[in-house]
C-alpha cells in the first residue's frame, strides 16, 4: 500500500517561489517513476516533472529552468522547487507514483497508479 501526501502549497505573488513536498509511506520508492502533475482551474491535469527509476529527471518543456524536482537521500520524499512563478502556474499540484513506469508514458497522468490529494498553489499578479 502506497500513500502520498503533498504539502507546501499556498498563495504567492508573481515572481515568488514555493517548494512543494510529497511524502510517501508504505515503501521507499526506488523504481518506477515519481511525478508531479498540476490541474489549473477549468483545465485538464498536465505533466510537470518526474524522476524516472530514481535517477533521471524529466520536465515539461515550458517549465524547464523555473521548476526543479528532487528527492531526499532516503528516497521517501520528493520535492518541487518552483521559482519565478507566473499567474498561469496557479493550479492544484499532485504528486503521483507509477511503479511500472516506462519512458513512453512518463508524462501521461493515467499511467500513474497512486496519487496524493493535491495542494493548491495560487499565484497573484
Amino acid at each position: 500500500q502506497v500513500s502520498l501526501a503533498e504539502s507546501g502549497g499556498g498563495a504567492v505573488q508573481a515572481g515568488g517561489s514555493l517548494r512543494l513536498s510529497c511524502a510517501t509511506s508504505g515503501t521507499a520508492i526506488r523504481t518506477g517513476a515519481m511525478g508531479w502533475f498540476r490541474q489549473p482551474p477549468g483545465k485538464e491535469r498536465e505533466f510537470v516533472a518526474a524522476i524516472f527509476r530514481g535517477s533521471r529527471t524529466y520536465y515539461a518543456d515550458a517549465l524547464k529552468g523555473r521548476f526543479t524536482m528532487s528527492r531526499d537521500s532516503g528516497k521517501t520524499t520528493v520535492f518541487l522547487q518552483m521559482d519565478d512563478l507566473h499567474v498561469e502556474d496557479t493550479a492544484v499540484y499532485h504528486c503521483a507514483f507509477d511503479p511500472g513506469a516506462i519512458l513512453s508514458t512518463l508524462r501521461q497522468p493515467n499511467a500513474y497508479e497512486h496519487w496524493g490529494q493535491g495542494t493548491q498553489v495560487t499565484v497573484s499578479s
